[in-house]
């Protein structure tokens, strides 16, 4: 019989928290067992693979992640909007390390609530932009811009990457205004349409 008290959203919580401390790709269901208090294969009753709990990290994750996105940006537009989701995305990156290797990753094949939720993300990023009424394939060009900023600071900043003697804080503030000021003041795309309010996981 399982353990009591202990179910799978149980078990994927407390995979969530064990890869922020060892990271994602590290955890195993015998290092998670061991945390549990629980012999390995019990796990199974809960979780039938790794796989499968690694899965569950990740949709628990990208909902929790969308959700401090969109707490932070709301009632906001234009550069507010931009500059308080990017500080949500940062500190969330930060405080959750494990979990966020797990959001970066791209939707396998099928898997129709993870590429859902991977669009929920991507179309929020898209919300914030929307005070700069950026169009067609522009905006596809912004958001991917404003993403790969976003992951490239917090992924350096996680890994301890900034040594010189300067305020990370200040540094980052630069990075999204100068973000910002592309955004105000960028090219005009020639292929720009109509503005699309729907993006898809795979044209990420």
């Amino acid at each position: 019989m399982p353990r009591a008290g202990l179910a799978p959203s149980a078990v994927i919580e407390a995979g969530a928290a064990l890869a922020d401390e060892v990271g994602f790709d590290k955890l195993t269901m015998g290092l998670l067992a061991e945390r549990l208090g629980v012999r390995t294969p019990s796990l199974y009753k809960h979780v039938d693979s790794l796989e499968a709990l690694r899965r569950g990290i990740t949709l628990r994750a990208m909902r929790d992640f969308r959700d401090a996105g969109s707490r932070a940006a709301v009632g906001q537009s234009g550069p507010d909007a931009v500059r308080a989701f990017a500080e949500a995305y940062r500190r969330w990156a930060l405080d959750h390390p494990g979990q966020y290797a797990s959001v970066v990753r791209a939707p396998e094949e099928g898997d129709e609530e993870h590429a859902r939720l991977s669009n929920e993300v991507m179309q929020l990023m898209y919300d914030v932009l929307a005070g700069f009424e950026l169009r067609g394939t522009h905006a596809v060009d912004a958001a991917r811009v404003l993403r790969t900023s976003l992951h490239g600071f917090a992924t350096i900043e996680a890994a301890g990457g900034f040594g010189l003697p300067r305020d990370v804080d200040r540094s980052y503030a630069f990075l999204i205004d100068t973000v910002i000021a592309g955004l105000r003041n960028g090219p005009t795309d020639p292929e720009a349409g109509p503005a699309s309010r729907q993006f898809h996981a795979t044209g990420r």
